[in-house]
């Protein structure tokens, strides 16, 4: 089973046991080797209601913000049995921990999340431009500054990241109907 049949298998699965109403549809499900990530779109919270009278209400960009903190804290809290229990049987069932999340107002908020060591050889050159990010404050370890970098390579080559994916994908689909399958 590839990756992406992995994935498709785990919303599925996701999608049939979630709780009608918990999320604003299906949540989005995103696999890898160590963790299954659970991220589900919930309403955000009206804003203020305008005195009579008055020709508009103060929403600020702040309040807004309050609002939507708010809202995520009271899900977590209000959830977290019901996620504990999935957790728990999709734990077992798939051999990976999950995280959760959710989406409100725009504003992804982890709940959890997984931080995996991944081992990695790096030459002197490679090692400075770690040691210069945390001598310079962007970073407090070596370990921190990786992290960072490859934070940065994700956000600004999100459009090429996304077609070497695709064309991943192609190549299991062409592995898959191939003579040896």
């Amino acid at each position: 089973m590839t990756a992406s049949d992995t994935g498709t298998t785990l919303a599925g699965w996701f999608a049939e046991r979630v709780p009608e109403g918990l999320f604003e549809g299906a949540p989005e499900v995103v696999v890898d080797r160590e963790e299954i990530t659970v991220v589900g779109v919930i309403p955000e919270p009206e804003g203020p209601e305008e005195p009579e009278g008055s020709e508009e209400s103060e929403d600020t960009p702040g309040a807004r913000l309050a609002r939507i903190e708010e809202a995520v804290a009271a899900f977590r809290e209000r959830t977290r049995e019901q996620r504990i229990q999935l957790a728990r049987e999709a734990e077992q069932r798939f051999g990976r921990k999950v995280s959760w999340g959710v989406e409100c107002g725009g504003r992804r908020v982890m709940f959890t999340s997984l931080s995996v060591p991944a081992m990695t050889r790096l030459r002197q050159p490679e090692r400075q431009i770690l040691d210069t990010l945390v001598a310079a404050g962007v970073a407090r370890s070596r370990s921190e500054a990786l992290a960072w970098c490859v934070h940065q390579v994700g956000r600004n080559a999100d459009g090429w990241l996304g077609e070497l994916r695709e064309a991943v994908r192609r190549v299991q689909d062409v592995r898959r109907h191939g003579p040896d399958a």
